[in-house]
């Protein structure tokens, strides 16, 4: 049958065009008509299915029963699908339609004995997905009809830990009347109780306490009571702090947090509530004059400006009216609560970065930043944004005049090295939690940032001292040797030749331009190999000579192609199309640079004759030149 009868097939079970389907299916033969409905197409959105899962998808009862009753569609046949912006790989017609809320769907592909436990690649059930959306009527027919309430997901997350966290008190109820065990732990420690609490739903909190739920601690420590604390759940911290289970120490430190988190809040900023519960703990602590309770003693951390914490009712009360005062001192209470550890800790001080710089405090701001940017990395955290923040930062002190410290950048172009390095061993060595393409796109982010980061760099370095310029050379050195690049095999060399390399829009496009003669000569300079090649064997000079501005933008093509061929650049070289550099210039401007500064040598000529005339070089001539052959070849290896 043609892709375009089979489209045709598909998109009328996609737009539930019943009739018109069974017109076109059924004079066809039999076998062939099987064979095509379980065959997926793919749509321009990225989703894959077969004409049952589509229509199962949009809810069209009569295009299901129809090809249940006239045809022979395979119930358990998998597809990729989207569901409010997620990507659902090996979704059966059932969970599809359980995900989306068609119980009539759902009864009838049942009744024809489609699997109800069938799960997707992240091991999702149907049950799992109607919990999603708290359908109740859907969860009761499932489990009435077989479905297996304690099949977790890939992370261990059960069907009553999503109904918990989505706030589908009918769902947690009934699950729970089921057996449910509201103390399993998914793989990052949290149970339903967590859940529920940092997400604000204090009706399943109560629900999930009288089915003897218990406060344990996740993989950094957090209780369900600390959790509702650091996300200002006031009502649940209120409710759970006068449980006869939680000590007095508990009661503080839940209280404190609480206070501390309302003060850096991006969502929930109250400085008056944060005072308010900052005031009650600290009476808390000295209730019982002899038993008072006192505040561990902390390293002072400078980017709170060493900020050595209240200990006394008095001396709180002495910055009640002071702003800037209770945002230090709950930065410093967040991080001794939680621990540099936690993951969480970060979020507030980013804030309250941002306030400094949205008034132009960008010193203050940088500190802050990045305090956050050593504990999202001291905890393996991606940091990706955190590294375009800083460009974005950067380049705006540096488009309004505002000096820029260049140890700060430096600082941030050393964690980007570390970040890279981290994203290259993840490609290479991926772990079982792992996504590949999450990965890729980490990986892309940090690599152009660090370009921005780079060309920031060579606006700065007549400021830097002797010591300040061995360190980014020394730096640059090393991301030369990690050879890391774009998904579509382009270098930082590349990157910093092409026009086409993305800026980012938010004040990095104010500074960072590019092609950038000065990025690409202290790339050279450096190390960076002039003759890398992308996926399409393209190197830098192949990039270079397409610059569509010439002739306004003479100095840079010119310097470019220069800096290029001087540092040993192969004009000779050829491309996935054959195509050498000067073969390829897209103008005559670039074409005369060239080829003012050919310099063929007579390895190259005889590496071009070896090529040329198919001529037998493997195994025949020292390894280090089979590479060096390679490069001015077609592109493919030649196997003699």
């Amino acid at each position: 049958m043609s892709e375009s009868f089979k489209n045709r097939v598909y998109y009328a079970a996609r737009d539930g065009m019943a009739i018109t389907l069974f017109t076109l299916l059924s004079d066809k033969n039999r076998i062939e008509v099987n064979k095509l409905l379980n065959n997926s197409v793919v749509e321009d959105e990225g989703q894959h299915c077969t004409p049952l899962i589509i229509a199962s998808r949009y809810g069209h009862e009569k295009v299901v029963k129809m090809l249940l009753s006239k045809f022979n569609p395979d119930l358990e046949q998998e597809g990729t699908v989207k569901f409010d912006g997620y990507v659902i790989e090996g979704a059966s017609a059932l969970w599809c339609a359980a995900g989306a809320g068609h119980l009539n769907l759902v009864k009838i592909l049942v009744k024809a004995g489609a699997n109800v436990n069938h799960p997707t690649k992240a091991k999702s059930t149907p049950l799992r997905a109607a919990c999603f959306d708290g359908r109740f009527d859907i969860v009761k027919y499932l489990a009435d009809h077989n479905a297996d309430i304690h099949l977790a997901n890939i992370y261990n997350n059960t069907c009553l830990m999503i109904a918990a966290y989505k706030g589908h008190l009918d769902v947690v109820t009934f699950l729970l009347e089921r057996g449910a065990n509201p103390n399993e732990k998914a793989h990052c420690g949290a149970t339903a109780l967590y859940f529920a609490a940092e997400s604000g739903h204090i009706a399943i909190v109560k629900k999930l306490l009288s089915y003897d739920a218990k406060f344990i601690e996740n993989d950094v420590g957090m209780t369900a009571l600390k959790a509702a604390a650091e996300r200002t759940r006031a009502d649940i911290v209120d409710y759970l702090v006068d449980l006869p289970e939680i000590s007095k120490e508990e009661r503080i430190e839940a209280l404190e947090l609480l206070g501390a988190s309302y003060a850096n809040d991006k969502d929930n900023y109250c400085l008056e509530l944060a005072y308010i519960y900052l005031h009650r703990t600290m009476m808390l602590r000295y209730s019982d004059p002899n038993n008072i309770i006192r505040k561990k003693f902390v390293k002072p951390v400078p980017a709170y400006e060493n900020w050595i914490e209240c200990q006394t009712v008095q001396e709180l009360q002495a910055i009640a009216r002071n702003p800037h005062a209770l945002h230090m001192e709950a930065l410093t209470i967040r991080e001794r609560i939680l621990g540099r550890h936690n993951p969480e800790v970060p979020h507030p001080v980013i804030f309250r970065g941002a306030v400094f710089a949205d008034d132009a405090r960008f010193d203050r701001c940088i500190e802050l930043w990045l305090h956050a940017l050593d504990l999202r990395q001291l905890n393996s955290v991606s940091v990706v944004k955190d590294l375009l923040r800083f460009a974005q930062v950067f380049s705006q002190m540096l488009h309004i005049g505002v000096d820029l410290i260049q140890n700060h950048v430096i600082l941030v172009l050393k964690a980007a090295v570390l970040e890279l390095s981290r994203n290259k061993d993840k490609i290479m060595y991926p772990g079982p939690k792992d996504d590949p393409k999450s990965i890729s796109d980490e990986m892309d982010g940090n690599v152009t940032t660090t370009l921005y980061l780079i060309t920031i760099l060579t606006k700065l370095f007549k400021k830097c001292s002797e010591r300040e310029k061995f360190e980014i050379r020394q730096l640059i050195f090393s991301l030369n040797k990690l050879n890391v690049t774009s998904r579509d095999g382009q270098s930082l060399l590349h990157l910093a030749c092409n026009s086409e390399t993305p800026v980012d829009d938010f004040h990095t496009n104010d500074i960072c331009k590019f092609p950038c003669s000065e990025t690409t000569k202290l790339l050279i300079q450096c190390g960076a190999d002039v003759n890398a090649m992308d996926i399409e064997r393209n190197t830098p000079l192949h990039i270079i000579v397409h610059y569509h501005k010439p002739i306004s933008d003479f100095a840079t093509l010119h310097a470019i192609i220069v800096n290029l061929t001087e540092a040993g650049a192969h004009i000779d070289c050829v491309n996935m199309q054959g195509e050498t550099p000067l073969d390829s210039a897209s103008t005559g401007v670039a074409e005369i640079i060239l080829k003012a500064h050919v310099k063929l040598s007579l390895k190259c000529i005889a590496a071009k004759a070896v090529n040329t005339f198919n001529l037998t070089y493997q195994g025949q001539v020292p390894h280090a030149l089979e590479s060096f052959i390679e490069l001015h070849g077609s592109g493919s290896i030649n196997q003699g």
